[in-house]
């Protein structure tokens, strides 16, 4: 009976159901793809490498150059040195709170939309079985109804209604693994934000006393 079951016919079949699963699918892959060039954008930069080139800048007494080196660089770890440095003519305690604003404001920037596919990915697979019990209470109904069709009816509407459950696998695993990685770069992008925070606070005491 499902032999020549095609995508039309799924989406015919599974109703309602399906079309919410497609709107979903669409929205956590144009989300994905968002993300993906957002956060390539953002780790083109090393850290190591361009601590050592704000390092250079500061041992020369370039405060200037360095903080437009980091307004050029595309990187939160740039933003939350820049925030430092903008703040160097301050004590340490108001530096480590511009830091501090800056990174929740990178952190959210990090995050925006991540959520929608961790709810799609977590929600798809439940939408799907709905369908399924739908369409399962769709077929006894149709049956107590004509009285007829025998087994082969049965397995036939329960297959079809099926269709739901595999849409919403299709749509939700993708989401998961695409949301677990956008925490992992998340977190990779807090920590080089920390690491950058603890040592240009060193960098500009040690500027300070220089002078």
């Amino acid at each position: 009976m499902l032999k020549n079951f095609t995508l039309g016919e799924g989406l015919k079949t599974g109703g309602p159901i399906i079309y919410l699963l497609l709107v979903c699918s669409v929205i956590s892959i144009a989300v994905i793809i968002e993300r993906i060039f957002y956060y390539y954008k953002r780790s083109r930069v090393q850290r190591v490498s361009f601590m050592q080139s704000i390092r250079e800048q500061l041992i020369r007494g370039e405060m200037q150059k360095a903080l437009t080196l980091c307004r050029d660089t595309l990187t939160p770890f740039a933003s939350v040195i820049a925030a430092a440095l903008s703040a160097s003519n301050l004590d340490e305690k108001e530096i480590s709170s511009a830091m501090e604003r800056e990174i929740i404001v990178e952190i959210d920037n990090l995050e925006r939309r991540t959520s929608i596919v961790g709810t799609i990915g977590s929600t798809a697979v439940y939408i799907g079985l709905l369908g399924t019990v739908g369409g399962i209470i769709h077929t006894f109904r149709d049956i107590s109804q004509i009285g007829s069709g025998g087994i082969n009816v049965i397995i036939g509407g329960i297959s079809e209604a099926l269709v739901c459950t595999a849409a919403g696998l299709f749509v939700a695993i993708p989401a998961v693994i695409a949301y677990n990685y956008f925490v992992k770069r998340i977190n990779g992008f807090v920590m080089d934000m920390d690491l950058c925070s603890s040592e240009i606070i060193s960098l500009v005491k040690g500027q300070k006393k220089t002078k």
